[in-house]
């Protein structure tokens, strides 16, 4: 048995240790504390796609209703909200970045 964390959040398609954990059939059965922190779409492909190869997926804490719309439509609304909080970051870093070469590109007043 073994434990790996990865940081990432389950919006995201680039997590290198997980995809090492689904591509490595010695590994028997994934263990995870919210099913969302796996995947926040698709986790029941992912759930059957391993039990096609005998291995499985256990949520600790499977979801905090039985209301699969719900879960749905949180799963919905936190994407959206990540990529609009995403989408405004960049635009801060960008203008950021715009800032600082403006002022390295200014003569300097006390030349």
């Amino acid at each position: 048995m073994a434990e790996v964390t990865e940081i990432a959040a389950g919006l995201n398609d680039e997590r290198p240790k997980l995809k090492q954990l689904l591509s490595d059939a010695k590994v028997g059965t994934l263990l995870v504390e919210h099913k969302d922190r796996l995947t926040r779409f698709g986790y029941g492909h992912i759930v059957t796609l391993l039990e096609q190869q005998g291995r499985r997926v256990e949520a600790i804490f499977p979801s905090d209703t039985d209301d699969g719309l719900g879960e749905d439509f949180v799963a919905v609304i936190t994407s959206m909200a990540a990529r609009l909080y995403g989408r405004r970051n960049s635009r801060r870093r960008a203008a950021q970045v715009q800032a600082c070469i403006e002022h390295a590109m200014r003569p300097e007043a006390d030349e």
